[in-house]
């Protein structure tokens, strides 16, 4: 006798209020819960918790006021003051590396870091003199030049 096949039936699940949405996304943006383990704990399909991510996060913005244009203007701020940050290090390891002798910037650095930072030891060389290994500047002095110059 063979068995009564069983019709497939669509789970149903109840309606979900729009504080529990938006709790959700956050809960998601946030890192706290992965869209899995949302599904899971909150009985939701993960395709309409991703649905609610596209939707609800959205509105955050809409909320919150930023245009596409203030991100982009923050951005750029960001990155300006990143760009500082990395020219204020690189003068520190060449600085550094001009007084003690010791390359570490091709060691450790990537190849393009190194080669920024090798230019500016360069630079702090023609615009200094040069430095010796205790640090203190072999700087020509004014007096120096005057004497060559007269001496020509």
């Amino acid at each position: 006798m063979k068995a009564q096949k069983e019709h497939w039936r669509k789970k149903s699940y109840k309606k979900a209020t729009l504080e529990l949405k938006l709790f959700v996304v956050d809960q998601i943006q946030n890192g706290q819960i992965s869209t899995n383990f949302a599904s899971k704990k909150y009985d939701v399909p993960r395709t309409t918790i991703s649905y609610w991510i596209r939707k609800y996060s959205t509105l955050e913005q809409q909320n919150t006021g930023m245009s596409k244009n203030d991100e982009i203007k923050k951005l750029k701020e960001k990155i300006e003051e990143l760009e500082f940050v990395k020219d204020f290090q690189q003068d520190i390891i060449a600085d550094m590396e001009l007084i003690t002798g010791v390359d570490m910037s091709k060691k450790s650095l990537p190849e393009t870091l190194a080669k920024e930072i090798e230019l500016k030891k360069k630079n702090i060389l023609k615009e200094n003199g040069s430095i010796n290994v205790l640090g203190s500047l072999n700087k020509p002095s004014t007096k120096d030049s005057k004497r060559k110059k007269n001496n020509k």
